[in-house]
């Protein structure tokens, strides 16, 4: 900014020549919005902290390592090891800004997002030169809002409908109190030697089934998939390996087969005529996107749809 004399303001056709040249401002930093604050979004903000203004805004407190969370609830003070609380990692050691609430509506053209803090009753608005969506999925394809054991339930909406609506594991302690649970019960059925079914000998079935038998012993585990052998996606070797291993614990598996509850059929194929007493769901993933622009998002898709189309 020039400064002027008073002879200058007065009418002096040349104004005062400060003693020094002026320093030109600095062009202001790009804005850049993360929504989620999981692996996506922890590092594409480690990578931008330096050229960007970066805020990340997550619904839950904590970050979780969810490859890994099968094991805390057959072991829960391995949820410690598979943890940590974002705001003093991502404001402290990262030097970007978190907001902890929820995006309820992103408008791309105005490059706006509408968020409702944690401990705030309104909605509030911020503005962005650039979103990033990192929000992940859901894993229960049966569920409305894909509600499972293995992602915390945070959404304000799908927590009204909430299978334990009584834990709010948008906090830390929440979700360890949610795994606590879970583990209690487990430990229930394995001294009544229950019969469990695992729906989905996929990455997360095979896991599930093999730590309950592995930790809770007494429990009798069958496990299905409508593919003709476990794992799927793997080589044979691997798919091989894994069924054999499961055979010699005494899982019972079944393949080329379609879960059908309702069907005493489908009972009695895989030699539960009596029903299970209880079943896990591992099959699959759903969109978590509820905060974007219906034309933005598929009418089809895994889980239903509602996957952000390019």
């Amino acid at each position: 900014t020039f400064l002027f004399s008073l002879r200058g303001l007065a009418g002096s056709r040349t104004p005062s020549v400060p003693t020094s040249a002026p320093t030109a401002m600095a062009p202001a930093q790009r804005r850049v919005l993360i929504i989620g604050g999981g692996f996506s979004g922890l590092c594409v903000a480690r990578d931008l902290k330096n050229h960007y203004l970066v805020t990340i805004v997550d619904a839950k407190e904590f970050f979780e390592y969810t490859p890994g969370v099968l094991r805390a609830y057959v072991k829960p003070k391995h949820l410690d090891a598979l943890t940590f609380t974002l705001c003093p990692v991502i404001e402290g050691r990262m030097g970007c800004k978190f907001i902890w609430g929820e995006v309820k509506h992103l408008d791309g053209e105005d490059r706006v997002a509408t968020i409702k803090p944690m401990f705030g009753e309104k909605v509030e608005t911020i503005d962005f030169d650039y979103c990033i969506i990192a929000a992940g999925c859901n894993f229960g394809v049966f569920h409305k809002w894909g509600e499972s054991l293995w992602f915390p339930t945070v959404h304000e909406e799908a927590r009204k409908v909430s299978d334990w609506p009584h834990i709010d594991e948008r906090f830390l302690e929440g979700r360890r109190r949610h795994i606590l649970e879970e583990y209690h019960k487990l430990h229930d059925l394995n001294r009544q030697k229950a019969k469990m079914l695992v729906v989905g000998a996929g990455f997360i079935g095979v896991e599930w089934a093999t730590e309950i038998e592995h930790f809770f012993p007494e429990i009798q585990t069958t496990i299905i998939d409508l593919l003709p052998h476990c794992l799927g996606p793997l080589p044979d070797g691997a798919a091989e390996y894994c069924s054999d291993y499961m055979s010699a614990v005494g899982i019972k598996e079944f393949y080329n087969c379609k879960y059908e509850p309702k069907s005493p059929e489908f009972w009695k194929r895989i030699e539960l005529p009596d029903g299970a007493d209880v079943e896990y769901v591992c099959i699959g993933v759903k969109a978590s996107n509820y905060f974007m622009p219906t034309e933005t998002l598929s009418e089809k898709g895994p889980g239903g749809g509602g996957w952000i189309i390019f």
